[in-house]
Order: C-alpha cells, then structure tokens, then sequence
C-alpha cells in the first residue's frame, strides 16, 4: 500500500473559501475598466467624406463598414498603403482596425454612393462595403453604470457604519439606525465560567466583593433588616492586576447575567449617541436583573467635568457622563442592577460619579504580595512543562513588584526561552532570563564596546553595587551585569524590600545607591560622564520629593505641596512663594551634595574591594550577590534582621504555647 505522505494538518478534508460580498465590487470594478478601456483595442482618426473619396478611388481602401443608424463610417486600409499615412498617426502605423471614421447626414444614400465609387476601380481595387445596424446597449448601459455605482457605494458604506457604531450589538441590526444601541456584550446564566477559583491572590479585593455576590444569591438576608447593598464598587488599582477578571469572576459566582463594556464604547463622533447608549444599557440590564454591569475604563467616559465648558471641555463627553450619572441614581430605580467598574486613574473621576449612592465603595487592586504572587504563578504554570527541581517559591521571591500580567508574561517569556534552546523542559535559568528581558529589555548581543567603554560600564555598575551593598537599608543587590540590555550598557538588579513606609534614613540610603554609579565614574575616570542620565533623574525626583512632599527638611518644615487632588494640573502658578522656591532649591541642593560626598567616602574607604568586584565584573559580565559577599562579607545590617526574624519566631512559639 502506498504510503499517504500528506503532512497537511487538515488531513484529506477539502478547502472551504468563504465568500465575500466585497468579491462582487471588485468584479464589478474590474468589468467596467475592461469596457471602458477595451473597446475594440483600436484608435481610428476622424476623416472627412470627401478624403475618405480621394482614399476610396485612390485604391488605398479595403474595407468600409456604414452603421446606418449612427450615421457613422469605419474605414479599414490595405496593409501596403496604410504607410502613406503614419504621419496621421504620430508617425506610427496602427495595428488594429478601423484605421479612420467618418461622419455623414441623415440624407447620405450609402448603397448609391458606394456603388459610384466601386464602378470606378477595377475589380481588384473595389472596397469590401458592409452597411448594418447597431443596437444602442452600450449608451443605455453608460446611463445606468453610474447610478448603479452610487448604490453599491452607499450600501457598502453603511455596512461598515453599521459594524463599527453597534448594529450587531444587542440592539440587533439597524443599519445607521442602530448608532445608538449599546455595544456591550452580555453573557447570560451558565456562559461565564470565571470563577473566585480562577483569581488568585487578592484577597482583600475578594472578601469586599463576596458582599455582592452573597446579596445577589440571598437579597432577602439584607433586605428583611432593612439593609440596602451598594448600588456600585469601582475596581481601582494599577494596570495588569486582574480588576476585570475579578469583576467576570463576581458574575461568575453569582450565576447571574453579566453585561461589559468599555467606557471608550459611549464615546462617538456623533452628538447624543453616547447618551443613547448608555439608556439603552441600562434598559436591557433592567430587563435582565438581576444582573452585573461591568464598565472597564471608566475614566475614559466618568473623567471630571471641567468648569470652563466654552474652551476646553467636550460636550458630547460630558452629555453621556451626566446620562450615566441620571441612569446610576436618579429619579429612576434600577433595581437588581449592580455596577462594577474598573480603572487606574480614580483621582481624575467625577466627584458626582464617586459620591455615595453611586459608587458606594472603592476596592483596592494592590499589586500581589509574595504569597499571591506564588498563587499566580501556580495558575499560569499549569500548562508548562517545568524541571523536576523547578522552585516556585523562588521565582516569587525574585519579582517584587511584578503584577498579575507581568508575572504570565514571565511564563509566557520562559516557555519561549526554553523552546528557543531546544530543551524539553523549563527551569529556572530560564525564567531568570524570562525575567531580564521583561524588565530591562532584549538583550543587544551585537552592541561593540570599546574596551574603555567596557570598563567605564563595569566600574559604574559596580559602584552602584557597593554601595547598595554596604548600607543597611539599600536595596539588596541580587545581580550585576554588563551585558547591553535594552537602552542601557548594564544594570544592577535588586531585591527591594517590601515595605509600605520608607523612614528618612532609608531613602537617603536607597539615593547613596543610586549616585553610586556616577561617583564611581568620578573615581574611575577623574570626571565626569552621560551614563548616569537616569541615576541623576531619579536622584533629582527623590530629593525634591522628600523636600515638598514628605516634610523631610527642617528648614522647609512638615509641610506638603504633593496635589492628590490633580485640581493644580493645569494651574501655571506654584502654590508657594519666590523665596519658598529658593529655599527648597537650596536644601535640595544641599541634600544631593551630602548624599554625594557621602557616597564617595563609602566608595574611597572601600577602593580596593570596588576595584576588585570591577574587574571581577569585567571578567565575567555578570556577577551575583555571592560574588559581593565573598569580597566584602556579609551585607550591611543582614545580621539585624536575621535576628529580628528569630525574636518574631520566638514570640510566635510562646504566644501559640500560651494558648
């Protein structure tokens, strides 16, 4: 038997081309060119009757075709004398017949003229005369091609209207009728299968939601005391930390029709059609409830009415927000209706839209801490292959600050990694690598560094790793390297504590660490270079930052101009004076040059352990934290909290011994 070698991954079964009604245009568009520009594929010249009679009895005729009812003549000439007349043609002889055409009367006898003309040649020279009648299709045909076009085109175009402005939303096809139905997508009891199961971490956002959830199953629980439950909760918290799943998982759990949308959706060129929407929403919610409706990005309709309505605000914007604020709590009831919204920029909302009433509560979406970010991990790594020895406590530990997106980017990132090296499994190299490339970029393998260049990166890295290493409250340094990443020659990774207030004395610490890269080129180099753009920036932030906001500076005192309200966003002046200016210029730049001068001490008293860890660098490209530990021992205050962790532990013990 012969043998299928048939590697299609469709097997035998046949290819279906779907069709398309765009097909049906471009026939259309290719016909009419071919008509248009096709006729005949001749270019005769127009002649007089009485030329064409000096032609005729000249012998240069072959053929004349008479269309009787055009009134119009087509003359063909015989191959040896259409020469003679090039320079009617540009000086080129045509190919293709009729070569010229003539016009005559409606009085013209053609049998009778013709017929004079062939008695006077010989047999051999006579011309071929056909006389016909033409029927006129082409000319109705060229009356009809236009409006037939502007149909097509009218019809095509509000097709695509009818796509892009929500005719096939719930509001069913319209055509430009339906501009102002909702596009939002409803899932009915039983479709959404996102469930708390789903959600890891999160916990404080859980139990805050779990009241919707249980009032949505048992109403009559809070209702029989005369409770009433939150009307809406807006999801607020950094991008990628899962507020939307959480609000599927809520429908989910609830088992009840759950309705989403974006804020962008209300937001049309067209004036009302927002408004229209969100009436229209709120009619099917009402028709399903009890019921979610689900807004993510609510910023992008809920943002603050400006008070200067004539410059700079948009009126359609704000017509929609003030339909959605009537539709949330108005004289209207929307019984069984909750609303869940989602966004990462509350300070600009609405006050109306956040008052009570409407959005009766605001749950937090923090970043995962380092337990939920190992519950994470475990739902993303289901599907891959990983090492027997793979560690996911680990990993965890590794990405401090990461969210819920960046963290399945992370496993997305090792499987490709591993696959890349041809293994068949995935371990922690490869998430290690998986993490360096989210953070700092590709990696630049064919960036050519002078060996100057080489060395300025390694002494500059290794400055800032020194540093960090020898005070207690920097960062803990985890890994140095000088391989080009991104925009950057190198970079040091830390291991940041996390840790919700930072004292004064950890700041001014984590900022030594921060200048240590550019003292080292000082040190290095003898002056000064561009590499530390970034350091001086963050520098530069963190110093003013602890001046005006946090009230770090004696002189300035405890006062604060940080602006969580954004109402001083478009407000040119500053909310202190000239010599207040001057003074916080002035203990920033005081600041910054103890921090300087502070570094460099850290860095000279320490010079032959930097020029060590420098050229270590140099040799390997990239170093670890045993690296540093092995040339400067321990770090700077591990020690304090490795005791710490004991006398916790301890206390535990006796507290549970007491119990």
């Amino acid at each position: 038997m012969a043998e299928n070698n048939n590697s299609s991954p469709r097997g035998n079964k046949p290819v279906r081309i779907k069709f398309n009604i765009s097909w049906i245009y471009f026939i259309l568009l290719i016909a009419i060119g071919w008509m248009f520009f096709n006729q005949g594929g001749a270019n005769p010249q127009k002649e007089e009757w009485a030329d064409v009679q000096k032609q005729w009895l000249a012998g240069d005729i072959k053929e004349v075709v008479f269309i009787r009812n055009e009134y119009e003549g087509r003359v063909t000439m015989r191959p040896e004398r259409i020469e003679h007349y090039a320079d009617k043609f540009g000086g080129k002889v045509p190919e293709k017949s009729p070569h010229f055409i003539f016009l005559v009367s409606g009085s013209f006898n053609a049998e009778e003229m013709f017929g004079e003309l062939n008695a006077q040649l010989p047999e051999d020279r006579q011309v071929k005369v056909i006389i016909e009648n033409h029927e006129n299709w082409w000319s109705m045909l060229e009356w009809l091609i236009f409006p037939i076009l502007l149909i097509l085109m009218w019809v095509f175009m509000f097709r695509g209207m009818n796509r892009n402005m929500g005719g096939g939303g719930p509001g069913g096809p319209g055509g430009i009728f339906s501009v102002g139905k909702s596009t939002g997508k409803l899932a009915e009891k039983g479709e959404n299968q996102v469930t708390f199961k789903d959600v890891a971490g999160l916990y404080g956002a859980k139990e805050e939601v779990m009241e919707i959830v249980d009032f949505l199953k048992n109403p009559g629980k809070y209702t029989a005391l005369g409770g009433k439950i939150p009307k809406g909760a807006l999801l607020v918290g950094p991008p990628g930390t899962g507020k939307t799943l959480l609000a599927k998982a809520v429908a989910g759990e609830a088992n009840v029709p759950f309705f989403s949308i974006s804020g962008s959706d209300f937001v049309e060129m067209f004036v009302g059609v927002g408004a229209s929407r969100v009436r229209d929403l709120f009619r099917q919610a009402k028709e399903k409830a009890p019921c979610i409706v689900f807004i993510d990005e609510i910023d992008a309709v809920g943002r603050a009415r400006s008070k200067n309505g004539g410059y700079s605000s948009n009126d359609e914007r704000e017509n929609t927000l003030n339909q959605l604020l009537t539709e949330m709590d108005g004289f209207g009831t929307n019984s069984g209706v909750i609303i869940l919204a989602a966004t990462n920029r509350a300070d600009i909302l609405d006050k109306a839209l956040m008052r009570a009433g409407r959005f009766d509560r605001q749950i937090h979406v923090d970043l995962p801490e380092l337990q939920e970010r190992k519950e994470i991990l475990n739902v993303h790594l289901r599907k891959l292959k990983l090492a027997a020895d793979f560690d996911v406590d680990y990993i965890a530990k590794h990405t401090p600050g990461f969210s819920g997106a960046d963290l399945a980017n992370i496993c997305n990132e090792a499987a490709l990694t591993a696959a890349r090296r041809n293994k068949s499994e995935i371990d922690k190299q490869d998430f290690l690598d998986a993490i360096d490339r989210v953070i700092g970029g590709l990696e630049r393998k064919a960036t050519m560094m002078t060996e100057d260049e080489k060395r300025t990166t390694a002494y500059h890295e290794a400055g800032h790793a020194v540093v960090s290493w020898l005070l207690p409250n920097a960062n803990p340094v985890f890994k140095v390297t000088i391989v080009p990443r991104g925009q950057s020659l190198g970079a040091t990774w830390y291991l940041p504590d996390e840790r919700y207030v930072t004292t004064k004395e950890q700041m001014i610490d984590e900022m030594c660490a921060t200048i240590g890269g550019r003292v080292a080129d000082e040190i290095h180099t003898g002056q000064p270079c561009t590499g530390a753009l970034s350091d001086l920036e963050k520098l530069t932030k963190l110093a003013y930052a602890m001046v005006t906001y946090y009230g770090m500076s004696e002189n300035v005192g405890n006062i604060s101009f940080y602006d969580s309200t954004g109402s001083r966003a478009y407000d040119m002046t500053k909310p202190y004076s000239e010599k207040t200016a001057e003074l916080i210029d002035k203990e920033v730049k005081e600041l910054v040059d103890m921090i300087h001068e502070r570094t460099r001490k850290i860095l000279t008293e320490n010079f032959e352990g930097f020029s060590q860890l420098a050229e270590l660098l140099l040799e390997k490209e990239v170093i670890f934290a045993e690296d540093l530990e092995r040339i400067f021992g321990p770090r700077a205050g591990a020690a304090k909290k490795e005791d710490d962790v004991k006398d916790e532990t301890v206390e535990t013990a006796e507290t549970e011994s007491n119990e």
